[in-house]
């Protein structure tokens, strides 16, 4: 005698998910592992480079980078790319983690597939 069970396929999905999200963040914490010691900048996407808190960002990411500081970011405009024109400056690794949001932000292209 056989049984077979209906598992209703969304049910399926979603109880997989969990797992699915475990292993983005241990994908993430093995590729960061080796960058240390680092400091994280996030901040608004939407300062403009004429800002001069842009410009102070710029500098401390820099001045970090010359300590011997990395530096990771959220991968976005603003404070972000600040940031990581900053560690660009002073010779360090720049990482930027960007995440997909409904409508905005879009990875800066100097981060794109580094």
């Amino acid at each position: 005698m056989s049984y077979e069970y209906e598992i209703n396929e969304l049910a399926k999905e979603e109880s997989w998910r969990m797992f699915r999200i475990i292993g983005e963040f241990v994908e993430g914490f093995d590729n960061l592992a080796g960058i240390e010691p680092a400091v994280t900048i996030y901040g608004s996407a939407r300062l403009g480079v004429d800002d001069e808190l842009y410009a102070e960002t710029e500098e401390i990411a820099y001045r970090l980078g010359q300590l011997g500081f990395s530096i990771i970011t959220g991968g976005g405009p603003g404070v972000m790319e600040a940031a990581n024109k900053g560690a660009q400056r002073a010779g360090v690794k720049s990482v930027g983690l960007n995440i997909s949001l409904p409508e905005e932000q879009a990875a800066m292209p100097t981060l794109q597939n580094r």
